[in-house]
């Protein structure tokens, strides 16, 4: 079998080393036949360096890398053209570091192409001059290849005055690109945000988004058909249906697909299942922008959007579903019409985002020494139908939440805050959960499946008959089988269960 290319992003490398190779030189014709300047965002360790390096590889007409792949018989080997290639690693914290940083790549660029430039104070000068010259000695028009166009932005997304800095700084280096239109052959530019318009791309306003277009849904990451074809092999006895659960699910519009990384780690660590891209690093202002505006956790499933809160990231006004969505912490589960266009409802990717993702989120608020017992005691409980044992740990959980929390609030106050704690500990443990799980009779706080039973859970702060309330409305109907109603009424003033009561059905 062929070595898996973990971590390896580089076109040639994999192709003369022998390494596992899913063709996408199919998808890459395409694209160089349809459009000139491109954009696309996907999350991170997705594929977008790999995809990029192979356009390098093409357009520089190394032929010998392409034998068998299905655009070796489409395209003209025997044109050459240069290549500008740009790729944003390590650090960029002020203005002043990112212009030395573009000369420092443009440096780079001039010695690959055997050009000199004389510009040397202004980066955009710079580029410019670049691209005249590879076109006057090359005779041929010029392609730029951009990854993580966005890196220097995000890598400031604590601090955003200076991320707006940065950002007017890269609008100007980009607006080069579309002045020097007569130069070039193709652009395309990679990231894991989409900036708006007004904003980072006003200067690039003949961009073509091909983020979520169909036909190219399929341009990073791996199908179910390359799982059940090439990858056969490397998944011989493996349970395909848990696969599925824990690493399918991401959805650009084409077809479900796995991230890259998953697949390759999963392999190589023996087969088993773990977080593989969650543990690569998640953003910490995510959770902070999730406590600061006590963000409902249980909304992150069956989530309604219009189309244009997933395309428009905006510095000035950051929105939250928004960034969990272009960097692949929720996915599009289906289209929804609406009266003018269509909308999206967006939900967790898989089993491995939605565990960690509210494990994560539950580390962030409790005390981390106390949160790995509770969570596989609760597990136990709801698998065996302990229903009698929940109390005790549900206690304890609230009980290990740090006090920070609750300063400068009175979130212990609202039914959200206590909801969205149970439901980050439950989805953290893998359990088939439902919140706010509409019935014909109303709606239901939680809902959760496990171990054969269905448990529904009612909540109420300071009073109310919870589980009168689950008897009269009858949410249990909808169900059949072993049924647990829960009841649980919070105190506000001891920031835990007040009153716990349980009915089998």
């Amino acid at each position: 079998m062929k070595k898996l290319p973990v971590g390896i992003q580089t076109f040639s490398e994999i192709i003369n080393e022998d390494y596992l190779y899913i063709d996408k030189t199919g998808i890459a014709w395409s694209l160089i036949d349809n459009f000139k300047y491109v954009f696309l965002s996907r999350p991170r360790r997705f594929g977008k360096s790999l995809f990029l390096d192979t356009l390098h590889n093409i357009f520089e007409g190394n032929r010998e890398l392409f034998r068998g792949l299905l655009i070796e018989e489409q395209w003209n080997w025997e044109v050459k053209h240069p290549v500008i290639k740009i790729s944003f690693g390590g650090g960029i914290r002020s203005p002043e570091i990112l212009r030395k940083k573009l000369f420092y790549i443009l440096n780079g660029n001039q010695k690959r192409l055997d050009i000199r430039c004389d510009e040397k104070e202004d980066p955009s000068q710079c580029f410019a001059e670049l691209l005249e010259k590879a076109y006057e000695k090359y005779h041929q028009k010029v392609v730029i290849l951009i990854d993580e166009y966005d890196k220097p932005i995000l890598d400031n997304i604590e601090n955003i005055p200076e991320a707006l800095l940065i950002r007017d700084g890269l609008r100007e280096f980009y607006t080069t690109i579309k002045d020097n239109d007569r130069y070039l052959r193709f652009a395309f530019l990679t990231g894991v945000s989409k900036f708006s318009k007004v904003s980072l791309f006003s200067g690039l306003n003949n961009l073509e988004d091909i983020s979520l277009n169909p036909d190219y849904g399929n341009i990073c990451g791996y199908t179910q058909l390359d799982l059940d074809t090439t990858f056969v092999p490397y998944l011989e006895g493996v349970d395909m249906e848990q696969v599925k659960r824990w690493y399918n699910g991401y959805n650009f519009l084409g077809d479900s697909v796995y991230n890259p990384f998953d697949i390759l780690l999963f392999i190589r660590n023996q087969r088993m299942f773990q977080n593989y891209w969650f543990e690569t690093g998640t953003p910490g202002f995510l959770i902070k922008l999730i406590k600061k505006n006590n963000y409902f956790i249980p909304k992150f499933i069956g989530l309604h959007v219009n189309k244009s809160l997933v395309n428009s990231f905006d510095l000035e006004h950051l929105n939250l579903e928004t960034i969990l969505f272009q960097t692949g912490y929720l996915t599009i589960k289906r289209l929804i019409p609406l009266d003018m266009g269509f909308g999206y409802e967006l939900g967790f990717p898989n089993m491995e985002v939605q565990m960690s993702f509210n494990d994560y989120i539950l580390q962030s608020m409790t005390t981390v020494s106390e949160n790995e017992p509770i969570r596989l005691e609760l597990l136990a409980c709801m698998n065996t139908g302990n229903v009698g044992a929940l109390e005790v740990v549900i206690k304890r959980l609230f009980a290990s939440i740090a006090y920070n929390n609750y300063t400068n609030n009175d979130i212990e106050r609202y039914e959200g805050f206590y909801a969205s704690v149970l439901y980050a500990c439950f989805a953290s443990i893998g359990v088939d959960i439902i919140a706010e799980d509409v019935s014909n009779k109303g709606r239901i706080d939680l809902t959760i499946k496990a171990g054969g039973r269905t448990f529904l859970f009612e909540f109420k702060v300071t009073d109310g008959e919870p589980l009168e309330q689950i008897r009269k409305m009858k949410y249990h109907e909808k169900y059949a089988g072993e049924r647990y109603l829960i009841g649980i009424v919070f105190d506000p003033k001891a920031r835990n269960v007040s009153r716990f009561e349980w009915e089998k059905l």
